[in-house]
């Protein structure tokens, strides 16, 4: 057990000195600098996990999971966001609230929020002539109350490691009630694509991941209410949420259903004065903009048009998904068994690689069922992804095809390897 601390101990000083070092890279002539010390870093996480997988339940391994999962995040809280800028929109978002404006009403270049740009927030903020903000209200609501406090990068960061540190203590709390080991939640709280996303890009997922480590919380509690709620507030933040419905419907719990479906009608007609389509934002922006109008936004699809010489219009690949989608809920809902993490996994992963996001921070959500459902797949699936960096060198429909392909066709290889592996011993 000793030997075991100081391991971790000394990994986890190596990550630190690599956090540190990662935020030198700059421009888009660092990403490659910064994928090599991510990929290490993956490799160094993927030795701690086997470490406290195997280890016994100790308070002082936890104590040492923790005290390096703040760490790591601090080394690199204060560095400007190098991999994405999804952040001044944020803050501008909680601006405009703050002076009285819906943030759906106008695009930040509007003449009629002229009054409200800067020389600092402003000329950061991607897609300001064109798109409409495309968060969903409670993550509007958390833009309007952090930027009452302060309108800096820093303390909207702050605002999502607050959240994290909500996951993190639901984590264990929900460990701790199944029975398992604490110490789990390194799982989480260590890994690579969480600490660069939130720590160093602070990207609203943390919010959505605080909630959805809460609604499983509660549900876990048989706290029917609360769960419907918080699930309804996690889908506010970021719609993908959404199709972990099904599993909080387990046992005859149907009171969710009408819980959630009120607080996302409540949170929606909080902004309605702008009109009931408009309330929706960017989304069909961004749905042309990533290519799902013409269909290369799906790897799934663009894989059957070369291997098959298939010419599928993307409306067919996506009325496809939603049956693949409704197959899977409807096999979550028969099962007898309680294992809803499991079923929960099951549905996000399925999402995720249904969707193929363009952007490696759609996956950190997946990190969340490491620490109860820790596969091989979902482990390779959330640190392959760090491969979609490669995409600020070039994301033509080719280039995105093997980056893809390196990400989805081994994940795919090891799923099936381990579920005949499960089968043979009948678990």
């Amino acid at each position: 057990m000793r030997l075991n601390r100081v391991i971790l101990l000394l990994l986890g000083c190596a990550l630190v000195v690599l956090y540190r070092t990662g935020v030198g890279a700059s421009g888009v002539s660092g990403i490659r600098f910064f994928m090599k010390v991510a990929f290490v870093q993956s490799a160094i996480y993927l030795v701690a996990a086997l470490i406290v997988t195997r280890a016994r339940p100790s308070n002082s391994t936890l104590l040492i999971v923790i005290a390096f999962a703040v760490l790591f995040r601090v080394s690199i809280l204060f560095a400007p966001p190098y991999l994405s800028d999804d952040i001044y929109r944020y803050i501008w978002d909680g601006r405009v609230q703050a002076a009285g404006i819906n943030p759906y009403r106008y695009i930040p270049a509007a003449p009629e929020l002229a009054q409200l740009r800067d020389d600092t927030i402003y000329p950061k903020i991607n897609r300001r002539d064109y798109a409409h903000t495309i968060y969903p209200p409670v993550a509007q609501v958390v833009f309007l109350l952090t930027t009452r406090i302060s309108e800096s990068v820093v303390w909207m960061k702050v605002t999502m490691l607050i959240f994290e540190m909500v996951a993190i203590w639901a984590i264990g709390s929900l460990l701790n009630l199944l029975g398992r080991p604490r110490q789990l939640v390194l799982l989480y709280a260590w890994h690579p694509l969480c600490v660069w996303e939130f720590a160093g890009s602070g990207h609203v997922d943390a919010i959505a991941i605080a909630f959805i480590a809460l609604v499983f919380l509660a549900w876990q509690r048989k706290a029917d209410l609360g769960t419907g709620f918080l699930l309804a507030c996690a889908t506010l933040v970021k719609l993908f949420p959404l199709v972990l419905v099904p599993a909080m419907l387990k046992r005859g719990r149907w009171t969710v259903a009408p819980i959630f479906v009120a607080t996302i009608i409540a949170g929606y007609l909080a902004y309605i004065s702008v009109g009931p389509t408009a309330v929706l934002g960017s989304v069909p922006v961004y749905t042309k903009e990533m290519g799902v109008i013409t269909g290369q936004q799906f790897y799934a699809l663009s894989l059957a048009r070369k291997l098959f010489g298939w010419e599928l219009p993307s409306i067919a690949y996506m009325i496809a998904t939603v049956l693949v989608m409704s197959a899977i809920a409807i096999w979550v809902l028969s099962r007898k068994t309680e294992d809803y993490l499991k079923h929960a996994m099951v549905l996000a992963t399925a999402a995720t690689v249904l969707f193929t996001p363009h952007f490696s921070w759609y996956f950190c959500w997946l990190v969340f069922f490491l620490c109860f459902t820790p596969r091989l797949a979902l482990f390779y699936l959330t640190i392959a992804n760090l491969f979609l960096y490669a995409t600020w060198l070039g994301d033509s429909p080719d280039e995105m095809f093997v980056i893809n392909s390196v990400i989805y066709l081994p994940a795919l290889l090891i799923a099936v390897v381990e579920w005949s592996q499960r089968q043979r011993r009948g678990i």
